[in-house]
């Protein structure tokens, strides 16, 4: 994946926590540490935003498209 080069503007005392992390060597640098909590906030939010489409679903209505679509394709396989 390609990158491209941003400029943030984040308070003091996360930058104060930034720099503690990577003099411990938590994370090799600022930038590391940023991309990764960009990823981490990005992928929760994928995750919650299928948990809430998942909710939005009706059980019964879902097993019934499940249920006529299996039969449809057991039809389909050959006889053994």
């Amino acid at each position: 994946m390609g990158k491209e080069k941003i400029a943030i503007t984040l308070d003091k005392e996360y930058i104060s926590e930034l720099d503690r992390l990577v003099s411990e060597k938590v994370f090799a640098n600022r930038s590391q540490a940023i991309q990764e909590a960009v990823e981490d906030k990005l992928q929760r939010l994928k995750r919650s935003r299928l948990a809430m489409e998942c909710a939005r679903l009706d059980a019964s209505a879902e097993k019934v498209m499940a249920e006529d679509g299996l039969a449809e394709d057991f039809r389909r396989w050959p006889p053994y």
